[in-house]
């Protein structure tokens, strides 16, 4: 695993920056969270209830959506959201390399069922040696740190 080219001047991201990321991410996400409502309420013509269990499925997989391609893309696209940039993170492939379509899909899927079960799949990271959470794992993933000047 030493000839990754892209490890060679990065190093695996702790759960600390993992951390810091996320708190920097989550306002683009709130931001989409808000357009994604909004497309909900004029499909229902304002009729929006979300204590209706139809209206509120549809929020939810509306903003659920709106995550899904946030990181998907950003992950596809540079192996970078917004919040990762300015701490020098990058999720890529376990060869070094950009991952595609479905290592992103699967990666978003298995930390969403990391969240479910209370962050454990995040925690993960704290005793795994390469520090990788359980989406890591499963999408054969690595969230690095670049150095300063690679």
């Amino acid at each position: 695993m030493n000839s990754i080219p892209e490890r060679k001047a990065a190093s695996p991201a702790h759960l600390g920056w993992r951390l810091t990321a996320a708190v920097y991410d989550f306002l683009p996400l709130l931001a989409l969270w808000f357009l994604a409502s909004g497309i909900a309420l004029a499909i229902t013509g304002g009729a929006l209830d979300v204590h209706r269990l139809g209206y509120k499925l549809l929020v939810q997989i509306f903003v659920l959506g709106a995550s899904a391609a946030y990181f998907i893309v950003s992950w596809m696209r540079g192996g970078q959201t917004v919040g990762m940039k300015p701490w020098r993170l990058r999720v890529v492939g376990e060869d070094g390399e950009s991952i595609g379509f479905r290592r992103a899909l699967l990666r978003f899927v298995v930390a969403v069922a990391s969240l479910a079960v209370l962050g454990l799949g995040f925690l993960w990271c704290l005793v795994d040696r390469e520090k990788r959470s359980w989406h890591d794992i499963a999408a054969g993933t690595l969230l690095v740190r670049l150095d300063k000047n690679p």
